[in-house]
């Protein structure tokens, strides 16, 4: 079979089984099988695919099918302009988190001048999985001290490889939140659990991912009321924590987050900055 005619046949396949980006997914399984950019299967629709590969295709296609993530599928994911191992062990960086790192990149001129904040700069990204978020933080600040925390040992051992990879200095720590960091964070990165298994929007695909990173009860508020709860006694005065959260949720945290002496000072769509006070 040739590379447009695979093409052709997947993409009517997963518009068949109502993917979301079915030329798209085609493409990308198709182009990593051949170990070459998207950009040669877009040039060489003529070229006739070895027989091996194309099994090997096939299979990964019907994974597709089956609704695993392309990003498993792969094992790779892009997020902030950086290439990240992914497995099934860690949640797929998603576009949306990409705000945490922008409200980040707001407050960090104003927090390195802070006097509390002149000698040690410890940002903790809890939750961390792929370790996406405080790696991109790292790269983005070499200055602070970065801790990936994790209640996965599976996730972290991740999350080291993907530091390692791209010659990010962040240590890893198997923790429950804040529970085994001996420190007083100064910024911390949280996106947790905070899907609700009730909403209707939940796809197929989310089966796929780690439950534990994903669900949380309490209209998916309950590990972030917990956070807040720590962060309220173990942070500096003046911390700044930026958490990842559904739109619909944002009124009820703000209310956790004032109980607990944090006021909102920016919000994006996905993510809100708090400050302790």
């Amino acid at each position: 079979m040739t590379i447009g005619g695979w093409l052709s046949e997947a993409t009517e396949q997963l518009v068949q089984a109502g993917i979301a980006s079915p030329r798209l997914d085609a493409e990308i399984i198709l182009a990593h099988t051949l170990r070459e950019k998207r950009t040669y299967v877009h040039a060489h629709p003529a070229d006739e695919i070895d027989l091996r590969l194309e099994e090997i295709a096939n299979a990964r296609l019907d994974l597709r099918l089956d609704r695993v993530p392309v990003a498993y599928i792969v094992g790779h994911k892009e997020f902030y302009g950086h290439l990240f191992k992914i497995t099934p062990h860690v949640l797929i960086p998603r576009p949306e988190s990409e705000e945490m790192l922008t409200l980040l990149r707001k407050i960090m001129p104003t927090t390195m001048e802070l006097p509390a904040m002149a000698t040690t700069k410890r940002l903790v990204d809890i939750g961390t999985g792929s370790g996406c978020l405080g790696i991109s933080a790292k790269l983005l600040y070499p200055e602070l001290d970065v801790t990936l925390l994790d209640t996965s040992k599976t996730a972290l051992q991740v999350a080291e490889k993907n530091a390692a990879a791209l010659d990010a200095e962040a240590q890893t720590l198997q923790s429950d939140l804040l529970s085994n960091y001996p420190f007083s964070p100064d910024i911390v990165l949280a996106n947790l659990p905070y899907v609700d298994e009730s909403w209707s929007s939940n796809s197929p695909e989310l089966r796929h991912e780690p439950p534990e990173a994903l669900f949380a009860s309490k209209k998916g508020l309950s590990v972030i009321q917990r956070c807040f709860e720590e962060l309220s006694h173990r942070m500096r005065k003046g911390g700044i924590a930026i958490f990842e959260a559904d739109p619909r949720q944002w009124s009820e945290i703000e209310k956790i987050a004032r109980e607990n002496g944090f006021l909102k000072v920016d919000q994006l769509e996905y993510a809100t900055t708090f400050k302790l006070h």
